[in-house]
């Protein structure tokens, strides 16, 4: 059959669309969602066989089939839950903190509904949405006052802006980070209108250093935790409580970017120490900002807690209405926070702190129970076994620490990177994509912060068909 006739075979959008005339999908979709669909389903038809692709016309139900499987995808958005085996615990790239299942369903609710994001239910009156996390901040981490944004450069950004526009910041060379994403210091002191001024060297820095540069001219000392790098050997940086007396005498106040921020100390949990906002605030630390979705194991968010007037001036300045979080944000962060409440559970209820505290023999146990149908699964192209690893924080928190976990380790039966990077490929085109990393020309899965073995074999049954 020649081309042209082909072509004339092919029924119309009005004859596709007579056949869902009486079936669920025009309710479901709607008719013009299903035009639309049915003319890029033809089109795409059209196209093939012209390219000689197809030698005859695809029949009224095979047409349908497309325009209902072009839907649903389209449908389904680009964004969806993953299953992380990476080996990083807050991966960036992965959404970083994973919230507790009782604060999803919290979330549920608020979303489906009106609440009182800004509205006083005893007075009848407008309210500030702070005061949803602010009270419980305060609690926890000893401030006169807090605010939220919507994540820590914002913070920074907010900072800088309201004490130090067309002020000089006072900030350590040995300090002047690069975070991801090419979030430079000098760059957002430059966007908020601030100018820095460089103190010390890049691995000593003494209080005269700050002393010796602040003048009538500054806003803020600020200090700058070096989260994602270490420099070691001979170096110095002034305290913070020796920055905050400075800073009194002199009527400036010291602010404090932590970073990835934590309210825990992580050294009760077989954590190496990392400076908390407790430890800054009662240092004297006028200002601490620090994440929501790192080490605190909450929603993205940029935390500020400090002296109650400075916190006014934050609210005051019309950044902050730019910058603020929503009502979902706003609820995560408030369930996150009252686990915090009962320390001795945190281990046990918040996803963050359960896979950074987990025993290798748990890991091990976990791989032990996988591996059998990982095996079966992938054989005879591929073959899988048990190996050490080592898992990392990530975000930025504690760079050098290194948590001793358990792998999955696939190869290729005939030793092909190739084989490995498509199988890599395969396990990400899931339903529910699962994410390792290739090194050493095997694929990894650090079953780290694996939920459990189901989240595991479940979607894996359907790896084949992929």
């Amino acid at each position: 059959m020649e081309k042209n006739e082909i072509l004339r075979n092919i029924p119309s959008v009005d004859k596709i669309l007579a056949l869902f005339a009486s079936r669920e999908e025009l309710r479901n979709y709607g008719l013009t969602r299903l035009t639309e669909a049915s003319r890029k389903t033809l089109k795409n038809f059209r196209t093939q066989i012209t390219n000689e692709k197809l030698t005859s016309a695809p029949t009224l139900d095979e047409i349908s089939e497309q325009v209902i499987a072009l839907i649903e995808t389209q449908n389904e958005g680009s964004l969806k839950s993953v299953v992380n085996l990476t080996g990083t615990v807050l991966h960036t790239n992965l959404g970083r903190a994973t919230l507790p299942p009782f604060v999803a369903k919290e979330l549920s609710g608020i979303a489906s509904g009106n609440n009182n994001l800004e509205y006083e239910l005893e007075e009848g009156s407008r309210g500030d949405r702070d005061t949803h996390v602010e009270r419980i901040l305060t609690e926890l981490t000893g401030a006169e006052a807090a605010t939220v944004v919507n994540n820590n450069a914002a913070a920074v950004l907010l900072c800088l802006n309201t004490f130090a526009s067309r002020k000089e910041v006072c900030v350590s060379r040995g300090e002047l980070v690069e975070i991801g994403g090419s979030f430079r210091i000098p760059e957002i002191m430059e966007k908020s209108g601030s100018i820095l001024r460089e103190v010390g060297t890049t691995n000593r820095t003494h209080l005269k250093d700050y002393a010796s540069a602040a003048n009538e001219r500054t806003g803020l000392i600020m200090k700058t935790h070096t989260s994602n790098y270490v420099i070691q050997g001979f170096t110095h940086e002034a305290s913070h409580s020796e920055l905050a007396n400075l800073g009194k005498s002199r009527g400036i106040p010291l602010f404090a970017d932590l970073g990835s921020g934590t309210l825990l100390n992580l050294e009760e949990f077989g954590l190496n120490h990392e400076t908390t906002v407790q430890e800054l605030i009662t240092a004297g630390t006028d200002l601490v900002s620090f994440s929501g979705d790192k080490l605190l194991g909450g929603p993205q968010a940029g935390i500020i807690v400090g002296r109650k007037d400075l916190i006014s001036q934050l609210k005051e300045n019309p950044l902050k209405r730019a910058l603020r979080v929503d009502k979902l944000t706003i609820s995560a962060l408030s369930g996150v926070l009252k686990l915090y409440r009962h320390p001795e559970t945190l281990a046990e209820n918040l996803p963050t702190m359960r896979f950074l505290t987990r025993t290798p023999d748990e890991i091990f146990k976990m791989a032990q129970e996988i591996l059998p149908a990982l095996l079966k699964t992938i054989a005879p192209k591929f073959k899988a076994q048990i190996i050490e690893t080592k898992s990392q924080i990530g975000s930025g928190a504690l760079p050098l620490d290194q948590l001793d976990s358990f792998a999955l380790s696939i190869e290729s039966a005939d030793n092909s990177d190739k084989a490995v990077r498509e199988i890599a490929q395969k396990f990400r085109q899931l339903p529910v994509p699962i994410i390792g990393r290739i090194a050493g020309g095997r694929l990894l899965f650090d079953l780290r912060t694996l939920e459990l073995p189901s989240s595991f074999l479940d979607p894996i049954t359907e790896l084949n068909s992929v």
